[in-house]
């Protein structure tokens, strides 16, 4: 029998049909299948340029005040396998070479993100991560990955206990943010990408050894990592002496939807010893013996560094996004093994190109200040050097840089990106500068992603 419009039986087909369709439109999406091994590559070259600028005087580690151009490039294998339902194993071998202006030297906020991977101009293949990586479940709730670089799809139970082991940069796991984290397709310069006064573990390269702990629940996560430290400042081989010389780090993750909008807070401190020296005994036995100071005539094992960050991501629209840096350090202690920065603020937008039908396409920008203690300034300012910057004498000033990048998608995989970054006060010192530098940006990435129309 064929229910006729308008009476009853019509009526109860319709109301039925309803039901099922809104019982349909509200099933969750599909799991995605659990992948068991996964295969990516990219490859990321960066020129730069910088001209001339005022520079009444150089040092040893100062940018040189003639026109430089170099070029970096980092090639990297992604592999991915799961070994049991919740155990991961990735393994990344990698190739970098290039140059940085000066040696990598001159500028504290350095502007190639690119370059902690360089240690040689000539390309050199290395192993970039090797760890492995297991999940503790509780309850029956999964949260589901898509395939990427360094993560398997499938599900992953929501609240998990995750313990990582193995060779990686700390920055895959801490200080991450959604609209700046990687220079490779995001803002280049060093206390942009992360938080610059977080002297995190690595050696020259960026690399590191050790573990991380993480609780992750629905809206907030807990996290530990506890890492070697080089033998010596900004080294490539790491000390030994884990009871006494090792970097610990603790953060603490809120993310909330304030109007349907996605935000999150991150809090990090870190406490790191290492065989690193202090700036007010190297004035003090310069004052006694005479000559320059000489931070490394103080190393002593054990010497503690410690500090603080905040990290603040938040969708303004679903194509607009802002965040915020801000970091301190206690600036007593030897720069060791990342940036020569004791205070940070920065702050910036993204705007992503689906506001003109290009929905790969990023254009950002972001201002960030960096600042020294009293007396590492006074160090400075005495002769003394760090391991990147070091103008022989010092009127100090805090360091600004003005960044401002377009990232477009050349093709699928292929994005080509033009950056503009404006320095003033290199090295703290307002006798020199500012300096202009704009930077081209070749990107490739091949993976299970890159012809499926993501960005």
């Amino acid at each position: 029998m064929i229910a006729r419009r308008g009476t009853g039986s019509g009526r109860t087909v319709v109301t039925v049909c309803r039901l099922l369709l809104v019982s349909v439109l509200s099933i969750p999406p599909a799991v995605i299948a659990a992948e068991d091994w996964t295969l990516g590559y990219q490859a990321t070259s960066i020129g730069q340029y910088h001209g001339t600028f005022r520079s009444p005087y150089t040092g040893t580690f100062s940018l040189r005040d003639y026109s430089e151009r170099d070029v970096s490039l980092t090639t990297t294998l992604f592999l991915g396998l799961r070994v049991t339902p919740n155990t991961q194993f990735y393994f990344d071998p990698e190739i970098a070479g290039g140059r940085g202006f000066s040696n990598v030297n001159g500028i504290a906020n350095f502007p190639n993100g690119e370059m902690p991977r360089v240690a040689t101009a000539a390309p050199k293949p290395y192993i970039a991560r090797l760890y492995v990586t297991h999940d503790f479940g509780f309850g029956s709730e999964t949260e589901a990955f898509e395939s990427d670089d360094n993560q398997l799809a499938g599900g992953r139970p929501m609240t998990r206990y995750t313990v990582v082991v193995g060779r990686f940069t700390v920055t895959d796991f801490f200080d991450n943010n959604r609209y700046t984290h990687d220079p490779r397709t995001q803002f280049l310069s060093w206390g942009v990408m992360y938080n610059g006064a977080w002297d995190y573990p690595a050696d020259t390269r960026g690399y590191t050894w050790g573990w991380v702990h993480e609780f992750h629940a629905r809206r907030w996560s807990v996290r530990y990592g506890s890492a070697a430290e080089p033998k010596v400042a900004n080294g490539l081989r790491f000390d030994r002496r884990l009871f006494r010389n090792r970097a610990d780090m603790f953060e603490g993750e809120l993310r909330y939807r304030p109007g349907d909008h996605e935000g999150s807070i991150r809090l990090l401190s870190f406490v790191n010893h290492a065989y690193s020296g202090t700036y007010a005994q190297a004035l003090e036995l310069a004052r006694e013996q005479g000559g320059t100071p000489d931070i490394n005539a103080t190393r002593k094992n054990g010497t503690l560094k410690y500090g603080f960050g905040l990290n603040m991501e938040q969708e303004i629209t679903k194509d607009v996004g802002a965040f915020v840096r801000l970091g301190w350090n206690d600036g007593k202690t030897q720069s060791f093994a990342f940036a020569v920065i004791d205070r940070l603020a920065s702050g910036g937008v993204s705007v992503n190109g689906k506001r003109w039908k290009r929905p790969s396409d990023t254009a950002a920008t972001a201002l960030t200040e960096t600042g020294l203690s009293g007396v590492h300034a006074a160090y400075l300012a005495a002769g003394g050097l760090d391991f990147m910057i070091g103008d022989g004498a010092l009127r100090y000033g805090p360091e600004y840089i003005w960044e401002t990048y377009y990232s477009a998608r050349v093709a699928p995989g292929l994005f080509a990106t033009v950056d503009i970054q404006h320095v003033t006060n290199p090295a703290y010192n307002r006798d020199r500068g500012p300096v202009w530098i704009p930077s081209v940006r070749l990107h490739v990435e091949l993976n299970k992603q890159t012809f499926k129309g993501k960005p």
